[in-house]
Parts: structure tokens; C-alpha cells; sequence
């Protein structure tokens, strides 16, 4: 299973939780955070907690060009 990643620059605000809780997967580059991979295989959960967590909802996670985060 693999797990498309995205990070808007338009509406992130780079408060850093998303590389607080996934720094394997998200790195503050300047002022906004971009995942490390656009694409990660697996089922970890953290991808999915970080897009919840994201203050500015900029954190999109798609499945099979499904969106499984963030999640409502």
C-alpha cells in the first residue's frame, strides 16, 4: 500500500507540528513544511495524525487517489 503526501505552501504557516510528530515524513524547510517523501509505503498512522493535528488543514493524504486525511 502506498500513501500519496502533500503539504500546501498556500496554507501551511510552518508551525512545525506536523515534523514534531512525523519527523520522518514532514522537515520544516524555511518558513513551511513539506514531507520528506511524496509518496511513503505502509500504513503508519503518524502520516495520518499529522494531517489531523495540522493547525492550517494543509496536510493532505491520499490512498488509491482517495483523501483518507485529514480526517473528519
Amino acid at each position: 500500500m502506498s500513501r500519496q503526501v502533500e503539504v500546501d505552501p498556500l496554507r501551511c504557516i510552518g508551525s512545525g507540528i506536523c515534523a514534531g510528530t512525523a519527523p520522518d515524513l514532514f522537515v520544516l524547510d524555511g518558513p513551511r513544511s513539506r514531507p520528506v517523501h511524496d509518496e511513503i509505503e505502509g500504513d503508519d498512522e503518524l502520516v495520518l495524525d499529522a494531517a489531523d493535528m495540522c493547525p492550517a488543514m494543509a496536510i493532505t493524504v491520499r490512498e488509491n487517489g482517495r483523501v483518507i486525511a485529514p480526517r473528519d
